[in-house]
């Protein structure tokens, strides 16, 4: 048999796992349908074995019918617990209506951008005085985090709720307003809960940003790991080394196995130790679905390694994949799933090639070394396309610097967690892990700030193709054994190259001859986040820079705005100040309401260190933007009520000129817009009204028919959130107001002309 042959077979498993992942995400998408889904591929096993009984190709058909008995379990699975699944989205739920659930946690307690969220799984709801016993997975988001709080604990959530999209996991989000503890953690959960904390609070006395890196490391939590850190591993490609992935646990093991090996263990015990280890550092990390697919992602590549059979460990992966897809349908439509079957399978399948292709023009352990996250990257960059459309120019390279000390930090931070019980020792460690962990959090940083360090890339299926094309291109040239096939490669990555190339300037021109040369205000698509333009006569007003740098300097760019002449920080959430680098330099005048913590601080001193005023605003504040005049409105000066945050968000007005008269709400919720209309200052209507908090549900009905909008602007992007919320959109749709969403129509811009109020989208309104 030759080794073509023998490769071929080992892959013959791949078409049974994607077989099985369309099949799950048939049935996820359409769960009405699953059941009927599920009887159409079991009836098409039976067929397959028929043909299989009867046919001259038994082969062929027995694995086509084990590809459609996957896929039929991963579909039974679905309508097995549906009925569950309905029965609390059929909760009556709508209008903002308070819902309590007992819930357990399920998932570790993680940030967001606007407090904290967690996986739950309900065991009962209570509406009004009636209360019923119910399961299924929601997620529940927060403003603060309870002490005790943590995977393993039973927790009572009030709040309001929406329904999830089909295709995810949870059936609703709540959105609590509190959190009781009803039991904390118990047992082996509650053991690993104390250790991650323990671990935290060791490392608090060290210099940032490493010391927050050391708990990301070693057990994958990164509850102290600034926002600006955050930003600039993802935009490093360095984010995966703080979530706990197939490398932590591979490491864990290889090091249990090495120790069982240099005892003179047998074979058996030495797998043993190694199973038993990876079982333990999951408990420890917290073994949510995500840390249990690493551990068995990590379990397939050594396996794999260990054998020294490549395709052995192709056919264990995709064997591996459709067990999870069985037990889990609901990955199928994971992200983090996709990525981390591709990371695998490119470690397994291009990783080698790769590095026998570099090691023609460099040694053979560089070449190696170099391999592994080029592999990745070339695989993982056309799905990661699809939520941010860059390109890391220098992720592998990234990759390559930061990679060594990334296990020293891991093992000697696990070391740290383990020795707490002696605290001297614990906190030695501790410091020694910070070495490596403060390079990594300078080569983030470095990385980040390159020129180039990335490019803009096509959006959408278009930009996963190219990327596609180009990784395969990229590969063929370093890998291909004959010269002409590399010649090929080399052309084909050169015309993808130069087609790229051209496509970014020359559509950055036509967007820049699209947009309207009257525009007054413009809502930019910036994703889920605020960033809005005020332009009046040569002067312009900024309000939030959105969550990144890349989608607010692209707007910039195409509505040709180079200076800012005041720049409002309605709050510091990250939704709202995380696109700041693209205006740094730019800002004459930043305003900003109550500064909630050191991270605010800091980057109001960057600013100034960058040349420009800074400025707290509370209500009655006013001045001039152009020939218009803005107020501030709220928050209230020194507000005991509302220290900070989304309640505390900066209101201005812009009023008196040839722009729109407008409000710009910020974040506020229900209660605080009802103080402010009780405080008088709302003096008139506006033409335009920002709507609050993306289209959040918890908006008072009255306060919208007060300001009277005929342009409602809802900045919003893909969320889980449900934003807009109908609610919302019913109170405006009362109000008779022009409904503008960035998600739907990008960028929007507004103006007044002879004939009235003007509105452009730059995409078609759907």
């Amino acid at each position: 048999m030759s080794v073509r042959t023998a490769r071929r077979r080992d892959l013959r498993l791949l078409p049974v796992a994607l077989t099985a992942w369309a099949g799950a995400g048939a049935a996820i998408v359409f769960p009405a349908h699953a059941m009927v889904v599920a009887v159409a591929f079991w009836v098409s096993v039976v067929l397959a074995l028929a043909i299989a009984a009867r046919g001259s190709r038994p082969t062929t058909a027995a694995l086509v019918a084990v590809a459609f008995a996957v896929a039929g379990g991963a579909a039974s699975h679905v309508a097995f617990v549906q009925p569950a699944r309905d029965a609390v989205a059929g909760l009556q739920i709508t209008g903002g209506r308070s819902v309590t659930f007992e819930v357990d946690v399920v998932g570790k307690i993680e940030r967001s951008a606007t407090g904290f969220r967690f996986d739950a799984i309900t065991r009962s709801a209570t509406i009004g005085r009636q209360t019923r016993p119910l399961s299924a997975p929601v997620l529940v988001r927060i403003q603060e985090r309870p002490a005790g709080l943590d995977l393993g604990a039973r927790a009572v959530a009030t709040g309001t709720a929406f329904r999830a999209d089909a295709a995810d996991r949870e059936v609703l989000v709540v959105e609590a307003s509190t959190v009781e503890l009803a039991r904390p953690p118990t047992g082996p959960l509650a053991a690993a809960a104390e250790l991650r904390t323990g671990l935290v609070d060791a490392v608090a006395g060290l210099p940032d940003p490493g010391a927050g890196l050391v708990p990301g490391l070693a057990v994958g939590d990164t509850s102290a790991v600034t926002d600006d850190l955050d930003q600039q591993m993802k935009a490093s490609s360095l984010s995966h080394l703080t979530a706990v992935s197939g490398a932590n646990c591979a490491l864990v093991v290889g090091i249990a196995f090495g120790l069982a090996a240099l005892c003179g263990a047998r074979r058996g015990i030495r797998v043993a130790a190694g199973l038993l280890t990876l079982v333990a550092f999951i408990v420890l990390v917290s073994p949510e679905p995500s840390v249990v697919r690493a551990g068995v992602m990590a379990a397939i590549a050594m396996l794999g390694v260990l054998l020294g059979r490549i395709g052995a460990g192709m056919s264990i992966l995709s064997a591996s994949v459709c067990v999870l897809l069985i037990l889990d349908p609901w990955l199928a439509a994971s992200l983090g799933f996709a990525l981390s079957a591709v990371a695998t399978g490119s470690l397994l399948l291009f990783a080698g090639p790769l590095a026998d292709g570099m090691s023609r023009w460099m040694p053979a352990p560089a070449a190696l070394a170099l391999s592994v996250p080029l592999a990745a990257q070339l695989a993982c960059g056309p799905l990661l396309v699809l939520i941010e459309p860059t390109v890391p120019l220098v992720g592998v390279l990234a990759n390559l610097l930061a990679g060594p000390a990334a296990p020293a930090a891991t093992v000697l931070g696990l070391l740290a967690c383990l020795a707490l019980p002696v605290p001297v020792l614990a906190q030695g460690l501790a410091a020694i892990a910070w070495l490596p962990a403060a390079w990594i959090a300078g080569t983030a940083d470095l990385a980040a700030r390159l020129p180039g360090a990335s490019v803009p890339w096509l959006e959408g299926m278009p930009g996963l193709i190219a990327l596609a094309a180009t990784g395969a291109a990229i590969g063929a040239v370093i890998a291909a054994r004959r010269d002409r096939l590399r010649r090929g490669a080399a052309w084909v990555l050169a015309g993808i190259v130069v087609v790229v190339a051209v496509a970014g300037p020359v559509r950055a021109l036509l967007d820049r001859t699209r947009v309207p040369g009257d525009w007054a205000i413009a809502a930019c698509e910036v994703g889920q986040g605020d960033a809005v333009l005020i332009r009046s006569d040569d002067a312009t007003m900024l309000i939030d820079t959105g969550p990144e740098p890349g989608p607010l300097a692209a707007c910039l760019d195409r509505f040709a705005i180079d200076r800012i002449d005041i720049l409002v920080f309605t709050h510091f959430d990250m939704d709202h100040r995380g696109g700041a680098d693209a205006v740094m330099g730019a800002a004459d005048l930043v305003m900003h309401g109550p500064v909630p913590d050191p991270e605010a601080a800091h980057l109001l001193a960057r600013f100034t260190a960058s040349g420009a005023q800074t400025q707290e605003v509370s209500a009655g504040q006013s001045g001039t933007l152009g020939e218009c005049r803005w107020r501030s409105l709220w928050p209230k000066p020194r507000d005991p009520v509302y220290p900070a945050g989304n309640d505390a968000s900066v209101v201005v007005d812009v009023t008196g000129c040839r722009v729109p008269d407008a409000i710009f709400l910020g974040d506020l919720s229900a209660q605080p817009q009802r103080s402010l209309l009780a405080s008088g200052v709302i003096d008139r209507t506006y033409a335009v009204v920002k709507v609050a908090h993306h289209g959040s549900a918890d908006q008072d009905d009255a306060f919208y028919r007060d300001l009277d909008p005929r342009v409602a602007l809802v900045t919003v992007g893909e969320n889980t959130y449900g934003h807009p919320r109908d609610e919302i959109l019913e109170i405006l749709r009362e109000e008779r107001a022009t409904v503008a969403r960035t998600d739907r129509s990008g960028d929007i811009a507004v103006w007044r002309d002879g004939a009235g109020l003007q509105v452009w989208r730059s995409r078609e309104k759907e």
